[in-house]
């Protein structure tokens, strides 16, 4: 029996070498018992899905314990997926299956999901694309979702290796119509398949009444009306003709020089995909059917300038102040035009800005905010933190499927960047890499700006108009954030799930684009949904009880934003989607076509899992008989106790001051916000608001902020950490004292029962406490993300670590290392 090779060792001890290393290839091995395994692994297909390339003999590469091993089995590519059917899903029980995702498998990737392909050559690691001369002897995939896979292909033959590598840069990196996604291919071979849950109410805000509903509830129908203006899209019609007419031509072209510049290596930079025309680039602003507008705002403005300029509706307060957002005016030149555009702006502001009964506050977004850029950068440097891959292996040795791959530090084929000794290392300057990310900072920065505009909307009494290019990024963030702290509707998964529809799905945010999902212009890819779900992860982490979902459900909601049976992310705007569906182009008999949405959890999950996406310590707000509800008519929970500053009315002053014809040139476009009366003298305000808050006991069924001092923003480690063996916690983290919980609260409904039995003179059945396993120490902080994590992974610095380190008394006079990521 061979033993296992140990990464590092403890105390500077080193493991002994195996006496015996095998050379002789897998296929050499055990014929007969290896057939018999390849009929046991079955490739699962969906509906519509089919099996494009695979290739046998391939060792897929994992971590247990500090030890390396290789799995055999078959690497391959559907158009859905790359998936690897090896045997070691075998060792899940009965128990576990419950808790796996049921369209994508633990060694599944969904084509989507891939984010960089390297190769191995002569020890050498090359990024992978276009068309190869020479293929590599082991492939490294990279995931959105930071997962790292990597292939070992050297016992593969040869074509097989050429058409699986071939096959996988092709799908998952060339540029791709939107009609050729997979979603579409599933939604009509499942078209009569395709059962919705009934439990699920989420809003979906694509008709009237659910806008006219909204508006009810928030209490902002007697200032806002909800229109039809744009149904069937007549506002943007005319820019999707113009779509249409020169989007196959310019499609054609680019995909030609993509293709020449993937084939050139003179530059480097000569490699990056080329522009594609969609419709988002033509008609980026994309108006859903339906939407809200101040009442006295003439439905025939909305048509004049496609909807841009427009005061749109997000929210309304309790006392009756209003989140508004507007996308800018196209910038022009003519002197004329910017007339036009100077009276039509003038108009609308009157309609929402009339003091001293409603004052108008203005954040414009796109030039004092964050930029898009930066918010890329940013991540780009921060999810190398979590990249970590295992190191190569030596020559293979062990039995027919499973191999137990003895590493050395002197291996030939070792990959110092991509091991876990690397891991150990980068944790003595972490710190360092993290500040200089700025990913906690960004955060900081958004929680920031939400807590600005609550303060301006709750203590001051004022009406906020968001401002932004297009309105449908940064002004889709910080409306939600706005929302989830003044809203406790929105902390419920329901009222959540349909603030994520209103406002991000109906308000138009380029998820084609932003996720990249075509792969037709890397330079558009900005994880800004990311970004607000770790903001939103920042605020369940330090008020858990105001939400009724949990940290796992943000992130399995992270995950669907790759997975293709799902319409809710794959689209630019509503316009896209519906113009898309078959409804237009298609017979009158043709049925359009039925797409899921991501909020039926029952595609994805079993009910035994789906218990991991509720809270048990939120309570429902209490309902309030007739009597206590006309005495809290008009009063917030939480209003008693906040700071309220009377407003001052701003001094009678035009929309535009007195401003050169130049300086209108410049800013009537993407700036005019600073056209519109400042607002610093209400930043004064904000850290009394604050401070004020956060001194007084919490209601969660009320106002609701966070700490955004340094130390409180945090990683949001369930995510980004989850397939590090290294940082697993056995039998800790938060599912495992979800699970205690759930243990304690079936005891004490258990315990009830029998009472209540007890009173009717009734034997009481004996009752089973439940848990998320049976066997609890199976829990731990990986869970339920990494089933397969069986041992310990200790936490062993390499020796070499501690030599660089010195003593312990030198390591704690030294600072932490600062280390620059602007070349990772």
């Amino acid at each position: 029996m061979l033993g296992k090779g140990v990464v590092g060792g403890g105390g500077g001890t080193k493991a002994p070498k195996p006496s015996f290393v095998s050379y002789v290839r897998p296929e050499e091995i055990h014929t007969n018992e290896k057939e018999v395994t390849e009929k046991e692994v079955t490739l699962h297909l969906l509906p519509g899905e089919q099996l494009l390339c695979e290739a046998s003999t391939v060792l897929k590469y994992v971590q247990e314990d500090s030890c390396q091993h290789g799995v055999y089995g078959r690497l391959v590519c559907t158009d859905f997926k790359i998936a690897f059917l090896g045997d070691d899903e075998s060792a899940l029980d009965n128990d576990e299956t419950q808790f796996k995702n049921k369209v994508i498998g633990e060694n599944d990737i969904t084509l989507h999901c891939v984010d960089q392909i390297y190769g191995v050559f002569d020890e050498k690691k090359k990024t992978l694309f276009g068309q190869l001369k020479k293929y590599p002897e082991k492939l490294i995939i990279h995931c959105k979702d930071l997962r790292v896979f990597q292939f070992c292909l050297r016992y593969t033959k040869e074509e097989e290796v050429k058409r699986i590598v071939s096959g996988i840069i092709h799908h998952t990196q060339a540029p791709k119509l939107l009609k050729r996604l997979f979603l579409f291919s599933y939604a009509t071979a499942a078209q009569n398949n395709t059962v919705t849950d009934p439990k699920n109410h989420t809003v979906m805000f694509d008709t009237l009444k659910d806008w006219c509903w909204e508006l009810e509830r928030t209490k902002g129908n007697m200032k806002y009306k909800a229109v039809s203006v744009n149904e069937g899209y007549k506002v943007c019609e005319s820019s999707a003709k113009l779509k249409d007419a020169v989007f196959a031509h310019c499609y054609v072209l680019s995909i030609t020089r993509w293709l020449a510049s993937k084939r050139s290596s003179i530059n480097r930079r000569q490699k990056e995909k080329p522009h594609l025309y969609l419709e988002g680039d033509l008609c980026q602003f994309g108006l859903p059917a339906y939407f809200v507008v101040p009442t006295p705002l003439p439905e025939e403005n909305v048509q004049r300038f496609q909807g841009h300029g427009i005061p749109i509706w997000c929210w309304s307060c309790h006392n009756g102040s209003a989140l508004l957002k507007m996308s800018a005016l196209p910038k022009e030149q003519d002197d004329g035009i910017l007339q036009i555009q100077k009276s039509f702006l003038d108009g609308i502001y009157k309609t929402i800005h009339r003091p001293p009964y409603e004052i108008v506050k203005t954040e414009d977004l796109s030039s004092n905010f964050l930029s898009l850029q930066e918010i890329q950068t940013a991540y780009s440097k921060f999810k190398q933190l979590f990249l970590i891959g295992f190191p190569s292996p030596p020559p293979y040795c062990g039995s027919d499927h499973t191999a137990t791959l003895l590493f050395s530090p002197s291996s030939a084929y070792q990959l110092p960047s991509d091991n876990s000794t690397e891991f150990w290392d980068t944790d003595i300057k972490w710190f360092s890499l993290l500040e200089s990310s700025s990913w906690l900072d960004i955060i900081r920065r958004c929680l920031k700006k939400a807590i600005e505009i609550t303060e301006c909307m709750e203590a001051q009494n004022m009406n906020v108009l968001l401002l932004e290019e297009n309105a449908s990024d940064l002004c889709c963030l910080i409306s939600s954030l706005v929302q989830l702290m003044m809203d406790p509707h929105c902390r419920t998964r329901i009222g959540f799930q349909s603030l994520i529809q209103k406002e991000w799905v109906m308000g138009g945010h380029c998820f084609l684009d932003r996720c990249n999902h075509l792969r037709q212009n890397d330079k558009e890819e900005v994880p800004v949904f990311l970004l607000f779900l770790d903001c939103v992860w920042q605020l369940v982490h330090q008020h858990p009880p105001a939400f009724e979902f949990t940290e796992t459900y943000l992130t399995v909601l992270s995950d669907s934003l790759y997975i293709p049976i799902f319409s809710t992310f794959f689209f630019n705007s509503p316009h896209q989607k519906d113009t898309n569906m078959g409804r237009e182009g298609q017979d009158t008999q043709s049925k359009p076509l039925n797409l899921l949405t991501v909020w039926d959890w029952s595609v994805q999950f079993e009910p035994k899992a789906q218990t991991l996406l509720k809270n048990p310590l939120y309570v429902e707000k209490p309902k309030l008989d007739k009597g206590q509800r006309k005495g809290m008519r008009f009063k917030h929970q939480r209003q008693l106790s906040l700071p309220l500053t009377q407003s001052k009315s701003s001094p009678k002053r035009g929309f535009f001051r007195e401003e050169t014809d130049h300086l209108i040139k410049n800013l009537l476009g993407k700036r005019i916000s600073k056209l519109i009366n400042s607002s610093d003298e209400l930043q004064d305000n904000f850290r009394e608001f604050y401070d004020s808050w956060h001194s007084k006991s919490t209601d969660y069924h009320g106002l609701l902020l966070p700490h955004i001092e340094g130390p409180e923003i945090k990683v949001w480690a369930q995510r980004y950490l989850r397939w590090i063996p290294e940082a697993q916690i056995l039998g800790g983290g938060q599912v495992a004292t979800l699970s205690k919980l759930l243990e304690m609260m079936e005891e004490v409904q258990s315990l009830q029962e029998k009472i209540d039995e007890r009173h009717h003179s009734q034997q009481a059945p004996q009752a089973e406490a439940p848990c998320l396993l049976r066997n609890s120490a199976r829990l731990s902080s990986l869970f339920p993300f990494a089933l397969l994590q069986r041992h310990s992974s200790k936490p062993v610095l390499p020796t070499s670590g501690w030599k660089a380190l010195g003593d312990e008394d030198d390591l704690a006079k030294r600072e932490d290392e600062f280390v620059d990521l602007g070349d990772v």
